[in-house]
């Protein structure tokens, strides 16, 4: 569990990954020691009845926390669901919590919320430490030098039976962004630049880590949306080194380490930075001053270009299969080449999701509605990723600035981003959306996603086209 230092220069993923090995294998396979084990109500039924049926307990409970998110609804007060299948997993969840003594915060908890929101803001999310979930996007707890990952339903019964998962060990990536992001630029932006850098399977098979000036420089809450779409590289994971800045958000959180175990966990926090002279097999570089606010067009979220650019011509792209792919997602899109984006007329502007659900993200489209109001042929919805950031935001009263510029008000959920509550786009209506994916279908059949950063989902809800918050003055 906490073998001697390696006297090789280690990443930050390998440190982690060598502290949790519990059995190594003779072909890069490890068994690795899970601390955190997220569970919600879509990925674990399964899970839970094949361990009543061989007759196993949840090996460690107190390491465990499930919570209500996709299929809750998030509009009016009711606790309904949206349909019979959704209120069913709703309440096996309830009913398996209760038989195997996982805590669980449904709705009505004041704690409720999505899962990869809640985690962090309850400090149960720390640097170093192993965590996993039944969702792609556990990559978003990587923001805290935590090794994240989403698996699937055969892996989170073993989890929940052992505390441990069979792992082939990954590669590594690093990606550097040095300089200062320019203004009106967000850390949606930001990984939006480099997924249209590296490409959707351009992390495949390793971990990437965020390194360079940009990085250090951004708060915990947008290296979380950084790390959350990761796996939209194709990535395992995304991993941010621990700092300053992620010791100052987790102090006196209710589940962080306090007093001593504090000082000595910071002590142990300070050592995974990567080692200098450690091995990545793969190096991206990007510098921040050529970033912008970007939109997708596409189907995929590497199908994006600068809010003042336009819909690139297929013909234009190099390789046949990125032409064919561009082709295709036009006609998905109904999009015309050369069209500009800020052209472009939205139905609909979800803001919202694991990506962009927190208090900063909310402030920042708020700012963006302060005085305005949604234009007529839009409607607009603001979707809080926990009661907790819902309770703050009401409490500085961002609540009555949506509300009076012509934006719904929510509950906690994942809401549209994954349209399984009754919440999602009916066919050929065109959402600017600030979640982590574009494919076809993705926010309801025949929906067409674009995303954005919040301050330009606000803007866009203003204007009824795609717009910069500069564009507003």
């Amino acid at each position: 569990m906490n073998p001697a230092a390696s006297p090789r220069p280690r990443t930050l993923c390998q440190k982690v990954w060598d502290a949790h090995v519990v059995e190594a294998d003779g072909d890069d396979s490890d068994l690795l020691y899970i601390d955190l084990h997220l569970v919600h109500e879509v990925t674990s039924p399964q899970a839970f009845t094949a361990l009543q049926t061989s007759g196993r307990a949840v090996r460690r409970p107190a390491q465990t926390l499930a919570t209500t998110d996709h299929v809750v609804p998030t509009r009016g007060r009711g606790l309904g669901a949206a349909d019979a299948d959704a209120a069913q997993q709703i309440r096996a969840l309830a009913a398996n919590a209760g038989r195997f003594g996982v805590p669980l915060y449904e709705r009505g908890h004041p704690r409720q919320g999505i899962v990869h929101v809640i985690a962090p803001e309850m400090g149960l999310t720390l640097p170093g430490t192993t965590v996993v979930c039944g969702d792609s996007h556990t990559s978003t707890h990587g923001a805290f030098g935590a090794l994240a990952f989403g698996i699937g339903t055969s892996q989170v019964e073993h989890v929940l039976a052992t505390q441990t998962l069979r792992m082939r060990r990954p590669g590594t990536t690093s990606v550097r962004i040095d300089g200062e992001l320019p203004a009106g630029v967000t850390a949606k932006d930001l990984v939006l630049g480099v997924i249209r850098h590296v490409g959707t399977t351009g992390g495949t098979g390793t971990v990437i880590e965020y390194r360079g000036s940009a990085v250090a420089a951004l708060p915990m809450e947008a290296r979380m949306t950084v790390c959350n779409m990761s796996i939209e590289a194709g990535a395992r994971a995304g991993m941010i080194a621990p700092d300053e800045t992620t010791f100052a958000y987790l102090e006196g959180r209710p589940r962080a380490p306090k007093g001593p175990l504090w000082d000595e966990a910071v002590a142990y926090w300070r050592t995974l930075a990567t080692d200098d002279g450690a091995h990545f097999d793969h190096r991206a570089t990007i510098d921040a001053a050529t970033l912008s606010p970007f939109v997708t067009w596409g189907t995929d979220p590497s199908q994006s270009v600068p809010l003042d650019g336009a819909v690139p011509d297929p013909d234009s792209l190099t390789g046949a299969d990125q032409r064919e792919r561009a082709h295709r997602a036009l006609h998905y899109m109904g999009l015309r080449p050369g069209t500009g984006m800020r052209d472009i007329p939205v139905d609909v502007v979800f803001i919202g999701s694991c990506t962009n659900g927190r208090l900063d993200d909310l402030r920042a489209a708020a700012e963006v509605a302060r005085g305005r109001h949604v234009a007529p042929t839009v409607r607009a919805l603001v979707v809080p990723g926990s009661t907790a950031v819902k309770q703050l935001a009401e409490a500085e009263g961002l609540d009555q600035v949506f509300r009076q510029a012509g934006f719904e008000w929510h509950s906690a959920g994942c809401s549209m981003c994954c349209a399984m509550n009754g919440e999602l786009l009916r066919p050929g209506e065109r959402a600017a959306s600030t979640s982590n994916r574009n494919f076809e279908g993705r926010q309801g059949a025949g929906g067409r996603t674009h995303l954005v950063s919040p301050a330009v989902a606000a803007a866009t809800a203003v204007t009824g086209t795609f717009a910069a918050p500069a564009a507003l003055a």
